[in-house]
């Protein structure tokens, strides 16, 4: 997943699109266990990324341990 900082915008490619477009990405926590008493051992790192054309949302788990 090659990306582009050009100082103002996040380019990358979007599939819906078929191109590249800006994007918005952040990285968040996310809870990968249903059952309560795990919860607090399944959290995970996660890229979130919003084509900011179509508004498509990709998630990737940052963390393969």
């Amino acid at each position: 997943m090659a990306a582009i900082n050009d100082g103002v915008d996040m380019a990358e490619h979007c599939s819906a699109c078929d191109r590249e477009t800006p994007h918005a990405v952040r990285v968040q926590i996310q809870t990968e266990s249903d059952k309560r008493e795990n919860a607090a051992f399944s959290r995970e790192p996660y890229r979130l990324s919003e084509c900011q054309v179509c508004g498509t949302t990709t998630s990737t788990r940052m963390n393969n341990a």
